[in-house]
């Protein structure tokens, strides 16, 4: 999908501060509207704690999208991004690897898929440069690593103090490096997609007998963490809480949680596990693979020595060890407006996880909407926001309405979205009915905001 708007010629260029997910997202939306865009990216001339390179939309964390099924939430998000005519889940889809019914992606294929189409655009210039003042017109996009001088600014500006918490992130180990004797290839329920049908599983399973896990849990719990004031009293968000800090909440906590065995028979012993750690891949050549749901803070030494207890993983070569860093996001409900933007400067937005929604996914839909919203005012129109019986609007309600004396980063779930007038006991069966209406009007609302314009002199091609 692509659309174009008349733009005079002297206009100036509009300025998106962050080159990831969400500011990569909203430079396409308006460079592909006829506007010229310049993405100012502080990587390259000062690094992050999280960064590995200065590739725009570089994934620092995770390597999926999670669902695409339109029965869960992340999938549903998904659907209506497609509806919009997200880049990024274009770029997703071709560096697709094994991964259930999940979009994974290899990593760098990713990244460096969003990288050339942003950097080969040619109304789209990136400046290596780290900025310290709020743009107008234009987007904050910096995420969760946010320059501290920049972040000073936000605060003032809002007059507020900019909160924040901590991301942990999970060891990658070496294939070559994991006991095959001991694993066994499985995804939970068999779930599998077409692109999975050439690999036998899409995860790779560790599985524990009940005496291996207590002696697994004995050693997490006891292991020596990062330390510090700042990371004592920094709130974790549930979806990235350390493995320790779980483990620490009850002797079953992982077992019914990131280590959970259900769904999942060993085809070595014919029976399920006490529990088991599975591993995602990472890249195409399935090289690399993720200990999933294992987000830490433990010393290296103590990765080493813990995380090899893990059955099949008694020799692991790690390729990346497990991290924290800082995640700052700003107070929306009571500092920004329904589309995100400052109270005195609509065309002053905010995307992505400074707003306070959490994943890629959601960070990327934050940015599409910022880079809509902000081309239609532009061009004189009023910004809009999707009604909240779809996923995006969903997500834009709760940022508006939520208590600002509580308010925690939230992921896409159907808890968001307006309830179906009748009710529906069937679980899976309601999930698809919201789904359904949320597609439904997703469509109705691009018919009229998006894909079409109202105003003279401005001409969009779909």
């Amino acid at each position: 999908m692509s659309y174009l708007t008349l733009v005079p010629a002297s206009f100036p260029p509009v300025s998106i501060i962050g080159g990831g997910l969400a500011g990569s997202e909203a430079a396409w939306q308006l460079a592909e509207r006829g506007y010229s865009v310049t993405i100012h990216e502080m990587r390259g001339v000062r690094a992050t704690p999280a960064h590995k390179t200065d590739v725009l939309a570089e994934l620092v964390c995770s390597n999926t999208f999670k669902s695409t099924e339109f029965s869960n939430a992340h999938g549903l998000l998904k659907a209506e991004m497609r509806v919009l005519g997200s880049v990024i889940l274009l770029a997703a889809d071709e560096a697709r690897v094994p991964g259930g019914s999940a979009l994974t992606v290899d990593r760098d294929v990713f990244s460096r898929g969003v990288h050339n189409r942003i950097t080969s655009h040619p109304r789209i210039t990136v400046v290596r440069e780290e900025v310290t003042s709020l743009p107008s017109p234009g987007i904050v996009a910096t995420g969760p690593l946010t320059s501290d001088a920049l972040a000073e600014a936000i605060g003032a500006r809002l007059g507020i103090a900019s909160l924040a918490f901590y991301d942990a992130i999970a060891p990658i180990v070496a294939r070559d490096s994991i006991d095959e004797k001991i694993v066994f290839r499985a995804s939970r329920y068999g779930k599998e997609t077409m692109q999975d049908a050439a690999v036998e599983g899409a995860y790779l399973n560790c599985p524990f007998s009940r005496e291996q896990y207590e002696a697994f849990l004995d050693a997490l719990v006891s292991a020596d963490q990062f330390h510090g004031h700042e990371f004592d009293q920094a709130p974790f968000f549930e979806g990235c809480m350390p493995v320790e800090v779980m483990a620490q909440r009850g002797r079953d906590t992982l077992r019914f949680g990131p280590m959970k065995p259900v769904g999942l028979r060993d085809p070595k012993t014919g029976r399920q596990a006490w529990a088991v750690v599975q591993l995602r891949m990472e890249d195409r050549a399935g090289q690399m693979w993720n200990l999933v749901g294992f987000q830490t803070r433990l010393r290296i030494p103590e990765q080493q020595r813990v995380f090899r207890m893990i059955p099949g993983l008694e020799n692991a070569e790690f390729l990346r060890f497990g991290s924290i860093h800082r995640n700052s996001y700003v107070n929306s409900p009571s500092s920004l407006t329904p589309h995100l933007s400052l109270r005195d400067d609509p065309k002053t937005l905010l995307a992505g996880q400074i707003t306070g929604v959490e994943g890629y996914t959601e960070s990327a839909a934050s940015g599409l909407l910022a880079g809509i919203n902000l081309s239609r005012m532009l061009a004189g129109d009023d910004p809009v926001v999707p009604p909240p019986t779809t996923m995006l609007g969903a997500l834009y309600r709760y940022l508006r309405e939520a208590d600002p004396r509580h308010f925690q980063p939230m992921n896409a779930n159907f808890g968001l979205v307006v309830d179906l007038p009748e009710p529906v006991r069937d679980k899976k069966r309601k999930r698809e009915l919201l789904a359904q209406r949320a597609l439904e009007h997703m469509q109705e609302w691009r018919a009229e905001f998006v894909a079409a314009t109202a105003h003279a002199g401005v001409s969009a091609v779909s």
